[in-house]
């Protein structure tokens, strides 16, 4: 190991699968955070680790722990709250960043917030490296260069192949009902366009039958054009619950129009407040392991009624165990190599396509 490799939000649920997942590779992290008493309970019991108290509601707090070179993870969510400080003082002191975010919003201003900066000290800053969204990304560059120059259009499907119903993290519900009233970010005609999430609903061929995916918002759209930059359009769907698809894309159309009348927001919580409902927390190992990942990507001409041009299937790991794992992948593949490209940047842009397949595939995502 060439740096150290800083956990911040060890104690959480997200946090928890990444620890397990970095000392499964035989690192021994250092796990920050500002509860004394928790962090120190937490480094004893995964093998005395090192532990660090620290205050990251501002960049100040966290600059003083940090040393070029250093690899700080951050699982503190929602980023758009917390996240901020966190990057601005990993982008300041040269110190590599990897977050488990899936804001899409909290990607695009943390680009043109600190994108140069860290070009200028060095820092490779991996914003959303779970499967928010390196599968689909990892999916889509695989079909795009198999589809060769005429590919214009990509269009990414994320589904499980499990009772995902029975295994949603207290996190995802929440991050569930904040979406359905916040628009979804697409590329069309080379534009960043916003739409209604779930306003568009697709389907996909998902181990031979026909399954609906409604749209969402991805990081896909921000990353993949520089990758490919003949792309017009870039769009990603969720098919979590593919028979649901349509009734979801009018129950936002409804959860929207209600947030333009009169006590609109009360209306609003009301309507959203079922998909809160569940445990506290996020499916157990038994639970995920009955619920593998499936992410699909189509390439095409992106004019209608022609044949696609490729099509790419990745299958892997349950959704909470791939993000732990992934995240693992990277922080120690930047502590240990010196081959990956600074800046805010996306997976296929920091490592390559080839290195980035082989990593995955190391984790058990896979072309089938």
């Amino acid at each position: 190991m060439n740096s150290r490799i800083i956990l911040l939000g060890a104690t959480g649920y997200t946090g928890d699968l990444v620890l397990n997942a970095l000392i499964r590779k035989g690192v021994r992290p250092t796990v920050a955070g500002r509860n004394p008493t928790a962090l120190e309970a937490l480094a004893k019991r995964s093998g005395d680790l090192d532990h660090l108290v620290v205050d990251a509601a501002t960049p100040d707090g966290l600059k003083k722990h940090l040393r070029p070179g250093d690899v700080l993870i951050t699982t503190v969510g929602p980023f758009e709250r917390f996240g901020f400080p966190v990057a601005q003082a990993a982008a300041d002191t040269g110190a590599h960043y990897i977050d488990s975010s899936g804001e899409v919003g909290f990607v695009r201003t943390l680009y043109n917030r600190h994108h140069h900066r860290a070009r200028e000290t060095g820092a490779v800053m991996l914003p959303a490296f779970g499967y928010d969204y390196v599968p689909g990304i990892l999916a889509a560059a695989l079909a795009l260069r198999k589809a060769g120059a005429a590919a214009r259009a990509i269009d990414i499907g994320y589904f499980a192949t499990g009772p995902i119903w029975r295994g949603i993290s207290q996190g995802t519900r929440t991050t569930m009902r904040d979406g359905m009233t916040l628009p979804s970010a697409r590329r069309h005609r080379r534009v960043l366009v916003e739409e209604r999430t779930a306003s568009r609903v697709r389907r996909f061929t998902v181990r031979g039958r026909r399954k609906s995916a409604f749209l969402v918002s991805g990081t896909e759209v921000l990353f993949l054009p520089g990758e490919f930059p003949s792309l017009d359009d870039v769009t990603v769907y969720n098919g979590w619950f593919p028979a649901l698809s349509r009734f979801l894309s009018l129950y936002s159309a409804l959860a929207n129009a209600t947030t333009r009348l009169p006590a609109g927001d009360k209306i609003t919580n009301a309507l959203t407040r079922p998909l809160l409902i569940g445990p506290p927390g996020g499916p157990d190992a038994a639970l995920r392991a009955q619920i593998p990942s499936h992410v699909v990507a189509i390439a095409s001409s992106g004019i209608d009624n022609q044949a696609p041009l490729a099509e790419v299937h990745l299958e892997g790991p349950n959704p909470y165990s791939l993000t732990g794992e992934l995240i693992a992948w990277a922080a120690h593949h930047i502590a240990t190599h010196a081959d990956v490209t600074p800046g805010v940047v996306g997976p296929v842009t920091a490592f390559g396509l080839d290195t980035l397949q082989q990593g995955c595939a190391e984790l058990g995502l896979v072309t089938v």
